[in-house]
C-alpha cells in the first residue's frame, strides 16, 4: 500500500511538537469526530507522514513532522470513568473510539503559518486552508506535503 500523508491538530497548551520531540512517541488519543476516527481506525499506516499542526496558537500553524508508529487501537481512555475522554457508549468488546501512535521526525525552526499556507501555489485545495475546515486529522496530498516540509525548512519560515 503506498505511503499516505496527513495533517494532524493538536493545541500546543495540551501537546506540542516540543512534547512530542522530548517523548519521542506517543497516542493520539481523545479524537472524538467519526471522521476523524474513521482515518486512523482505516487508513493510517505505519510510516505515514504527518504534518504536526498547531492549532488555537499564534500563530496556528504547521510546527513539524511526525510519522504513524502503530496502525488504529482502540482508545482505551473512552472505558475510564472520570477520564476526559470517557464515552459510555464506546465498550471494549465494541469500541468507537480509536488511536493511532506518531514518532517525531522533526521540528521547524518556526511554525508555518496558516496565513502563508492559504497564498501558496499548490496548496489552494488543501483541507486545513478551507473555510470552515474544523477536523483535527484530515489527509494531505504527497504534492501538499512536500510544498510544506519545503516551506518549514527555509530559515525564517
Amino acid at each position: 500500500m503506498a505511503k499516505r500523508y496527513w495533517l494532524m491538530k493538536c493545541e500546543p497548551s495540551a501537546y506540542s511538537i516540543d512534547d512530542l520531540a522530548r517523548d519521542g512517541e506517543t497516542c493520539w488519543e481523545g479524537v472524538r469526530n467519526f471522521q476523524a476516527r474513521n482515518f486512523m481506525r482505516d487508513e493510517m499506516r505505519v510510516g505515514d507522514g504527518v504534518l504536526f499542526y498547531a492549532s488555537n496558537a499564534e500563530p496556528s500553524g504547521v510546527s513539524g513532522l511526525a510519522k504513524i508508529c502503530r496502525t488504529g487501537y482502540p482508545d482505551h481512555y473512552a472505558w475510564e470513568p472520570g477520564h476526559k475522554y470517557f464515552d459510555a457508549r464506546s465498550k471494549p468488546d465494541a469500541p468507537t473510539w480509536y488511536m493511532v501512535d506518531l514518532a517525531f521526525v522533526e521540528r521547524f525552526a518556526e511554525t508555518v503559518p496558516l496565513a502563508a499556507l492559504k497564498v501558496t501555489p499548490g496548496l489552494e485545495a488543501m483541507k486545513v486552508v478551507q473555510k470552515g475546515s474544523r477536523l483535527s486529522v484530515q489527509p494531505v496530498t504527497k504534492a501538499e506535503y512536500d510544498i510544506v516540509v519545503r516551506l518549514g525548512r527555509r530559515t525564517g519560515g
